[in-house]
């Protein structure tokens, strides 16, 4: 098997663990990672043995396989250039900033025959993925993604930043149209919002109600999914799934039987897994387990979001 050569555009924080991932996996070789900043190119090549670039551009044309994870800001023009160049991409969440940037990428990839990943990495979650085949026709959905600030991250709102994360968990989970959303925020700490919570109507009749904050003192991110015959609760940074059913019958008509199972899972290497699925889609041509058309999906709603609060919190209907 020939070696997939890759590269790592942007290794700040998270683009690090991009290049470290890489730098591992099986049937792929790390040949390069470009950062603006001198400082963070040079520690990450220095770490895992590669080659550092000030500019992303020396890299097209050398590798099959890229990741980004840049600003956002950026994800557009660079994912763009190396998808025109014949390589694969891995782009971090957002896919874009607007969604006329992302149609643009999803045409490319498709013109290009090439693979287009969006890093939403929840769907790697073993508490996620154990959720396939409990859901089945849910009613109500409940998130919470909260963490206290950190400068990181604030060159986009909290509903890009963090909310993006369970907007696309809540859509892959009801696969119905989106027809509504209620919205309303604040900034507290940067200058764009840093908490928002949202009212989500599908066309299924299911509603979804969504929390995120970057200014809280702890650090949570669970899901609750209530349908007609089962509470599931996914407590998605501990890996723990527990569902609640109605149990056999008893004597007693005022206190029915309530069956418990909760399961805790390996916390597991999310983001390996992502990049291993990522690199057999690029070897294989199989779609991408969260592509293109989803980042966009979850993109779209984000930004719808953070539209409304930005008018003052109206309803989008």
């Amino acid at each position: 098997m020939t070696a997939l050569r890759a590269a790592v555009i942007g290794v700040g924080y998270l683009g690090r663990f991009h290049a470290q991932k890489y730098a591992v996996a099986t049937g792929c070789r790390l040949v390069g990672v470009a950062d603006s900043l001198e400082t963070a190119r040079a520690a990450v090549a220095a770490e895992l043995g590669t080659v550092a670039y000030a500019d992303w551009r020396d890299l097209l044309g050398q590798v099959d396989v890229v990741s980004i994870a840049t600003p956002t800001p950026l994800h557009h023009p660079i994912a763009l250039a190396f998808l025109d160049s014949g390589a694969h991409v891995l782009v971090e969440k957002p896919i874009t900033v607007t969604a006329a940037e992302a149609e643009e990428l999803i045409e490319a990839a498709r013109r290009a025959g090439r693979i287009l990943q969006v890093g939403h990495l929840e769907r790697f979650n073993a508490a996620v993925q154990a959720l396939d085949g409990i859901i089945t026709a849910p009613r109500f959905i409940e998130s919470h993604r909260l963490a206290p600030f950190k400068a990181r991250g604030t060159d986009v709102s909290v509903v890009l930043d963090l909310m993006i994360h369970d907007i696309d968990l809540i859509q892959s989970i009801v696969r119905s149209p989106l027809e509504t959303i209620d919205a309303v925020g604040s900034r507290v700490f940067s200058d764009d919002l840093d908490i928002a919570n949202a009212r989500l109507r599908f066309r299924s009749g299911c509603v979804a109600n969504v929390t995120a904050s970057r200014v809280s003192l702890k650090t949570e991110r669970k899901i609750r999914v209530f349908q007609d015959d089962a509470y599931v609760s996914a407590d998605l940074q501990q890996k723990i799934l527990t569902v609640i059913r109605r149990g056999a019958a008893s004597g007693d008509a005022d206190m029915p039987q309530v069956a418990i199972d909760e399961r805790s899972y390996e916390q597991g290497d999310a983001l390996k897994a992502e990049i291993e699925a990522f690199l057999q889609s690029a070897r294989t041509g199989t779609p991408p387990l969260v592509g293109g058309a989803e980042g966009l999906a979850a993109l779209t709603t984000a930004t719808r979001i953070a539209a409304l609060v930005a008018e003052g919190g109206r309803s989008d209907r």
